[in-house]
């Protein structure tokens, strides 16, 4: 009869002459492990792997140039990346970076060629340009409650209009050697966008990681209304997301125009679904309440390593655009399959 006593383990009946044996539960096995860190890890795998092949097609591919060109093509976009990953985490989107590139871009080099302005006052420019871009959109969403898609497209749409209004319709050029000096000085063999990439990398993954304002973007996006009721103002949370996307967005304009020693109207006409995509490869919830910093760089690799590669192989860019979509498409759905296998 059972009196509530934890039964006994159990013994493996014993050889003859011999004694019992306690039978003792295994761990996982080592198969296992291996097979659950490459899971956890499988957008790191797929970059490797799409390393390998390029350098096996082509060894130029992994020259120390081609890969400082990667790092400076990646540079700006990290950046407008890792603000769309701050939004995209609260369950909202932001379709406006690309305009306030362009925006910033056309703010600064107009201020240096016609306003007379130092380069420091055009940098300075473009950040609030951005600033004041991504706060329109944190008002639009967390005061006014438009819907981010609606807000961010109101505002994309707005400031495409007034980067043409800036130059008269027309790209601004001719600006002086100090403005290119922004993006093309290296420091320590690196470009200063590669290192202002990297600190905002860092930065921004302490930050969501390490610190109370992270904390509160996991749980506005994982339940808005719980977060209210725990005390989070959520309202001030959206308000910053925003505000810090477009301060990062405008940050990146200048950096690109500095690149290239001129700005455009159209310079970031498209940058936002290339930040949407390396966000979501990275393995965020367009939901909201799941992603990583981290996560996205690894995303925005694998975008800037398949265009370097297919452009080192000759592919025709039509093909590119194809090839990359599947590959993006097979890398979300390979990173969904993986996370249901988790425990």
């Amino acid at each position: 009869m059972n009196n509530g006593a934890r039964s006994a383990p159990a013994l493996d009946p014993a050889p003859a002459g011999g004694s019992a044996t306690l039978l003792v539960a295994e761990g996982p096995s080592r198969r296992d492990m291996i097979t659950n860190l490459l899971v956890r890890n499988v957008m790191v795998v797929i970059v490797l792997l799409a390393a390998a092949y390029f350098w096996s097609e082509n060894s130029r591919f992994v020259s120390t140039a081609n890969l400082q060109t990667i790092l400076i093509a990646a540079a700006p976009f990290a950046l407008i990346a890792f603000g769309q990953t701050l939004v995209i985490l609260t369950g909202g989107i932001d379709l406006s970076v690309g305009s306030v590139i362009a925006l910033s871009a056309m703010a600064a080099s107009w201020v240096v060629m016609h306003g007379n302005g130092s380069i420091t006052t055009a940098f300075i420019t473009a950040v609030l340009v951005g600033l004041a871009v991504g706060a329109v959109n944190g008002v639009l969403v967390a005061v006014a409650n438009v819907p981010p898609f609606v807000a961010t497209l109101a505002t994309l749409t707005a400031a495409s209009g007034m980067a043409y209004a800036v130059g008269g319709g027309a790209p601004i050029t001719g600006l002086p050697g100090s403005y290119g000096d922004i993006a093309n000085t290296k420091l320590l063999g690196f470009q200063i966008p590669v290192w202002v990439a990297v600190i905002g990398l860092v930065l921004l993954a302490l930050v969501i990681r390490r610190t109370t304002f992270g904390t509160r973007i996991y749980a506005v996006g994982g339940n808005p209304t719980a977060a209210q009721i725990a005390g989070i103002n959520v309202r001030l949370v959206l308000f910053s997301v925003y505000a810090i996307s477009g301060l990062l967005a405008g940050l990146s304009g200048i950096l690109l125009s500095s690149r290239v020693q001129s700005a455009a109207p159209g310079l970031g006409a498209g940058y936002e679904l290339d930040a949407i995509a390396a966000v979501v490869i990275g393995g965020a919830s367009l939901a909201g309440g799941r992603g990583t910093i981290w996560g996205t760089a690894i995303g925005l690799l694998l975008i800037q390593l398949l265009n370097n590669g297919l452009d080192i192989m000759l592919v025709p860019s039509y093909w590119q655009d194809v090839i990359i979509g599947a590959l993006i498409a097979m890398a979300v759905a390979i990173d969904v399959l993986a996370s249901r296998r988790l425990p």
